[in-house]
Order: structure tokens, then sequence, then C-alpha cells
């Protein structure tokens, strides 16, 4: 019974029409590029700029955003090839399965489901403190002795229902809101620049100084440091560095365009588009905002709850603030719900190929949607956002999102390498050399998260490890596969490269 054994493209296209686990094909390149504009800009923009200029950056959080937009372009690449080549539900997921065999990509889905659930709680915190922000009203009671954010519960709740209805229905729901989103910030650019006061951004990088302790006395040490030696630092190149690392939550999006490959009309085309065009957009997006708000304001006074809001109260401008905050709370919006969609697509595909409970894959007879695992991502969003302080969630969101990254673009060298006649509608230029870029692009974002975070995403790992050899390598739907024909190519499974 091999860990390494691959289930064939053919294969995975194949399980898309199974009666009972059919997604519905609803979805165009627009609606893709308005998924990725409506997932990715959200919290990362509207509370992490902030704080990540205050704590690490400074004004040249700019560069942040810059770095992380580089890196995410490579590994965009690498998602666009495989997910027009490979239009199957779970996205990286489904990649490493069908590459770098059925371990792997265990792996891979325990932790996107990680990374999906984590961000959409992360997510609904920030809508929580911007709804708070904007009504003048607490959003957090004590329950049982237990600080609970409801405003956090509702949002999870409310749009797990709406994410229940169809891809499609939440797709026209998400346009609205990305209209309305994408003008907001349009106006916080237009408006703030009239605020700017350049002495603001002097020092644009500011002076390196030791890194604080956090409040349970550990130092916020990059694993960087601790292989190497270094002493934590926060500003000067270390801290912008270590921005960007943290700043990439504000781009986690583009990835999930790929989960709905199978929800595409035609995935070989709209993908590709879906995933450049929302991630050309943010990027210049977030640079120029940034920009605004740091020279608005000194970085120092920045880490807040609602720092865009924040800092034009800081210039008299309290109108502004006021529709600054209803934006955030109407385009944050919409990164929940996208969120949502992508970490119950992954279960979903996991289920369907027995890693999971296979009942977890049925879809709604109604809605075409995959409902029971919406329903548990609901209850787990929920959960985690109403009970868990969104500092403590940042960085696992990062960690587990880099790693599907390296993944994906390792997987693209090996698919070329396995499957050269696939058709490709997509290709990564220069590969294997971009796709290789990419894997050590992330990997070195990853080195500057902190160790604690580290020692968080191993502990993870080794529980999924547990699961996998109690549950999903028996119940994997490869464990028994039908005999193949003599002389005909098995389509079932195959050795990945690991087990050649």
């Amino acid at each position: 019974m091999s860990i390494w054994r691959t289930k064939s493209i053919e294969q995975s296209i194949r399980d898309t029409d199974e009666p009972g686990y059919r997604l519905r094909r609803d979805l165009n390149g627009f609606d893709l590029i308005v998924f990725g504009i409506g997932v990715i800009i959200g919290t990362g923009i509207f509370v992490v700029t902030g704080r990540q200029a205050a704590e690490n950056a400074g004004p040249a959080i700019v560069l942040s955003f810059l770095a992380a937009g580089a890196v995410c372009a490579l590994a965009a690449m690498c998602y666009a090839e495989f997910a027009s080549t490979v239009p199957v539900a779970g996205s990286a997921y489904t990649f490493g399965y069908a590459t770098l065999g059925e371990f792997v990509a265990w792996i891979i889905g325990w932790d996107l489901i990680l990374e999906f659930t984590l961000a959409a709680s992360v997510v609904s915190v920030g809508w929580s403190e911007y709804a708070g922000d904007l009504l003048a009203l607490p959003t957090t009671v004590t329950l049982a002795g237990l600080p609970v954010n409801l405003g956090a519960v509702a949002i999870a709740v409310l749009l797990g229902f709406v994410g229940m209805l169809g891809a499609k229905l939440s797709g026209r729901v998400t346009a609205v809101v990305v209209a309305i989103k994408v003008g907001i910030v349009l106006f916080i650019i237009a408006v703030g620049a009239a605020y700017v006061d350049p002495a603001n951004w002097t020092p644009f990088i500011p002076p390196a100084q030791p890194a604080a302790a956090d409040t349970t006395g550990v130092s916020d040490a990059t694993l960087t440091h601790v292989l190497f030696g270094l002493e934590p630092t926060s500003f000067g190149p270390w801290g912008v560095v270590a921005a960007a690392s943290v700043v990439f939550f504000s781009f986690i999006g583009f990835d999930i365009v790929a989960t709905t490959a199978e929800e595409t009309r035609n995935p070989r085309r709209d993908i590709p588009v879906g995933i450049f065009g929302s991630l050309l957009i943010v990027t210049l997006l977030y640079m120029a905002v940034a920009a605004v708000v740091t020279g608005m304001r000194p970085y120092t006074e920045l880490n807040v709850t609602a720092p865009l809001s924040d800092a034009f109260r800081s210039v008299g401008a309290y109108w502004a603030a006021t529709l600054i905050s209803l934006g955030g709370v109407i385009g944050i919006t919409t990164v929940i719900l996208v969120l949502m969609m992508g970490q119950a697509r992954v279960a979903f595909a996991m289920s369907r190929d027995g890693l999971l409970p296979r009942a977890l894959s049925r879809i709604h007879p109604r809605f075409g949607t995959p409902y029971v695992t919406t329903l548990l991502t609901t209850a787990a969003v929920a959960l985690l956002g109403g009970l868990v302080p969104i500092s403590t969630l940042e960085e696992m969101v990062n960690i587990g999102t880099l790693f599907a990254f390296v993944v994906v673009s390792v997987g693209v060298v090996v698919l070329r390498s396995l499957r050269p006649d696939l058709p490709r509608a997509f290709r990564v230029p220069w590969s294997p050399v971009l796709p290789l870029l990419a894997a050590l692009s992330c990997l070195w974002l990853m080195l500057n998260l902190t160790a604690l975070t580290w020692i968080r995403f191993a502990v993870w790992l080794v529980i999924g490890v547990a699961i996998y050899f109690l549950y999903g390598i028996h119940h994997s739907r490869l464990a028994a596969p039908p005999a193949q024909p003599s002389g005909e190519e098995g389509e079932g499974v195959g050795e990945g490269f690991l087990g050649a």
C-alpha cells in the first residue's frame, strides 16, 4: 500500500461527472476576477497594513507589499498552469495528488484546511472590529467567563448560509460588494492624498531596533534569526522583509480562484484570467493605499484596530472615517464568503477521494453545492472567530499558504516531466527556473515567520499525518484500484516520482 500512489489527471476529471458529486458549472472569467478581488482586498489592507507599518516596516510597508506581490506573481503562474491543466476542485491538493503522490496531497489538503479556515476566522474578526468602529458599539461580550466576539460569529453564520445557496448567487453578491469595496479603496487614495504630509515618510525605512518580546516573554524571533544566530530586529531591511511575510496575508485569494475550477464553464481560459487579473489590480491598489496612509499619519500611531478610518479621524475628516468604516464592513464581507467557499471545496475534494469520510462530499440536490462541508466550515470559522484573538491567527494563515505555494511550484516542474503530453492553456515561462524561483521565494518568506509559528504549524501537520495513517490511507479510493486491461495505461493509480 504505497503512500506515493498518484491519481491520474484523467481520473480526476472523470470524477467531476460522478452522479451525486457533480458541481454546477456557472462561473465565467469575469466572475473569477470578481471572486479574486473580492477575497484579496479585505482585512489585509484594512487592518494588517497599520499594524505592520507600526511594528516592522514604517513607511517602507509599501516595499513590503511590492515584495509580497512579486512572490505571489511567481506562484500565480504555477497556479494558472495547474488549474488550466487540471480543472478540478481542490486547488493545490488536487495538483499534488496528480504529481507528488497521495501522502503529499493529504498534507497539502490538511494544510489548506488550516489556511482557509483560519483566514476566514481572521477576516471575520476584522469585520467585527470595523463594524464595532462604525456603530461605536462593543462586539465582544463575556459568556461563561470567556470573551466571545459575537460580530465574528454572526457574519460567519450568515455567509455560510449564502455560500450554501450556490456559487452563482455568491458571485452576484460578491460582484456588488466588490464594486463598493474598490470604490472605497479608490476613495481612500484620492481623498487621503490631500492630507499627506511628506514628513511622515521620513525616515522611509526606520533604523533597526531589537524586537520586543510578546506578552508571554517569548521573543518574536523569526526562524532565520534562530537558524543563523542573529538578534531579532524590528524595522530596517529585516523589518521590511518580516512585514512582507505578514502582509502576504493580504494577497491570499488568487489561489481561491483555482478551487472554483470545477464550477467554471471554460476553466482552461478563465482560470488564468481570474488569477492574473485580480492579482495585478490589488497589488497596485495596496501600494497606493499604504503610501497614502503612512503619509497621513506617523507610522508609530497606526497600530490600532481600524487604522484606515483612524488615519482620517486624525486629520479631522470624520465623515470620511465613517464612510471608510462602512466600506470596510461591506468589503471584508466578501473575503469571508469566498474563503469559506474555498475551504468547503477543498474538503469536498478530499472527501470525494475517500481521504475524509465520503458522506462529507454530498451535493445539495437543489443548489448543487457541497453543503455538508459548507456547514462544517461555517461552524469552525464561527467558533475560531468568536474565541481566538486575531493576532494569534495571522501568521498561521501565512505559513500554511506559503507551504501550499511551494508544493504547487515544485509540482509544475514534476508534471512537466511526468506528463509533457497534457494540453496546457497557460504555461509558466522559463520553466523550471521560474517555478523553482517561486518555491524558493515562498520558502524565504516562511523562514521570516516566527519560530513559534513554525512550532504550531508542525503540531498541526503531525495531527494530520496521524489522521492519514489511521483513516485516509485505508479508505482512499485508490486503496483498491480496479484491474486495468492488459496493454492499456492505468488511469486510476500510478507511482509518483518519489515512489518510482
